[in-house]
C-alpha cells in the first residue's frame, strides 16, 4: 500500500502500545471548527439509560466483537439485537491489527438501527486508530486489512472519504449519566474543551477542516492518546479534579491493554476496559455494565 504524504507528518510517532506516539505535547484547546462545517452537533452529555454496557478495543476481530456483544446481552447467536433498550458504548479502536474492520463497522451501524427500534442504542466513539487511518498512518494495518474498505483504504478513510464520513458521526468523548467515557481518558487540560474537540474531530473527518489533522490526533495528552489513566500508578487526586470539573462520578477508559482484564482504580472512580480481547492480543472477553458500582460481564471467545 502506498503511503500518502500526510503520513510523513507523523514520522515521529513511536510504537502505539506503551508509548505516547503523537508528535506534540501541546495542551492548547482545539481550534474552533470552521463556520462552514455543516455537521449537526452530537450531544456530549447523555442521560443515563436503564441499562448501559461499555466495550473496549476491538481491533479488527469480528468474532471477538460478536462475543463481547453477546456477553453484554445485546445480540443472539444470529447477531440479531435482543438487548431491548440497552445502550452499548464502544470506546474506539475498531480499526487496525485485524482483518474484519469494515465488517465490524457495518455490524455496529446495523445494530444501532436495530437497537433504536427498541429504545436502545449503539454509541461508537473515536479512538486513536480511527484518526491515524484518516491521516494515512497505516503501520498497524494487516495484509487482510489492506484489502478492506473496497480495496481503497487510502481514499475511503481519508478526510472526506466515504468511510471517514461515516466515522464523522462519532464523538471522541461521551458523558453518560455520571460516567465519562473516551478511548484514553480526559485530563484536566482538556476538561473544558470537550465540545470543541468532538466537533473539530468530526468536521475534520468529514473533509470540512482542510488537511490539518484534529488535535485529538496530534496532542499526546489528548483523550485518544494519554496513558495517565492506564498504567500501574494513577494520580487519584488528579482524577478527582477532572471528575469534579465534569460533574461526573467515574471515568471509563480503554487504549492501554490490561493483562489481568477489566479493573478499577481510585476506589472505583476509574475503570480500565481494554482487555486486549482481539486475536492480536488474545485477552479475555470482558465488558463493563455501568452502574453503582459497575459490573464486569465475562464472555466466551467464539
Amino acid at each position: 500500500m502506498r503511503l500518502a504524504p500526510l503520513l510523513l507528518m507523523f514520522a515521529s510517532f513511536g510504537c502505539d502500545k506503551g508509548h505516547a506516539p503523537a508528535p506534540s505535547p501541546t495542551t492548547a484547546p482545539p481550534p474552533v471548527p470552521a463556520a462552514a462545517c455543516t455537521l449537526a452537533p452530537i450531544a456530549l452529555k447523555l442521560p443515563m439509560p436503564k441499562r448501559a454496557v461499555a466495550i473496549g478495543d476491538l481491533h479488527g476481530d469480528l468474532d471477538a466483537a460478536r462475543a463481547a456483544f453477546r456477553a453484554a446481552g445485546a445480540i443472539d447467536e444470529r447477531d440479531t439485537w435482543i438487548g431491548d433498550d440497552l445502550t452499548i458504548i464502544q470506546t474506539g479502536d475498531v480499526l487496525d491489527r485485524g482483518d474484519d474492520e469494515s465488517k465490524i463497522e457495518e455490524m455496529l451501524e446495523r445494530l444501532d438501527t436495530e437497537a433504536h427500534a427498541h429504545g436502545g442504542a449503539v454509541i461508537a466513539l473515536l479512538g486513536n486508530h480511527e484518526l491515524m487511518n484518516a491521516a494515512h498512518d497505516f503501520r498497524y494495518v494487516t495484509p487482510g486489512g489492506a484489502k478492506d474498505f473496497g480495496g481503497d483504504r487510502e481514499h475511503a478513510l481519508a478526510p472526506g472519504g466515504a468511510w471517514a464520513k461515516r466515522l464523522a458521526h462519532r464523538n471522541v468523548i461521551a458523558i453518560v449519566g455520571d460516567t465519562v467515557l473516551s478511548h484514553a481518558g480526559v485530563t484536566a487540560e482538556w476538561a473544558s474543551h470537550l465540545d470543541e474537540l468532538n466537533e473539530h474531530s468530526r468536521c475534520w473527518l468529514d473533509g470540512q477542516e482542510g488537511t490539518t489533522p484534529t488535535q485529538a490526533l496530534t496532542a499526546e495528552d489528548s483523550p485518544v492518546w494519554t496513558r495517565v489513566w492506564g498504567g500501574e500508578r494513577v494520580d487519584c487526586a488528579a482524577l478527582a479534579d477532572v471528575l469534579k470539573r465534569l460533574g461526573a462520578k467515574r471515568m471509563i477508559v480503554a487504549h492501554t491493554p490490561q493483562q489481568a482484564g477489566i479493573n478499577s482504580q481510585c476506589d472505583g472512580a476509574l475503570w480500565r476496559i481494554d482487555t486486549g480481547l482481539s486475536k492480536h492480543y488474545g485477552g479475555p472477553i470482558e465488558v463493563l455494565e455501568l452502574g453503582d458500582p459497575p459490573k464486569i460481564l465475562k464472555g466466551t471467545r467464539l
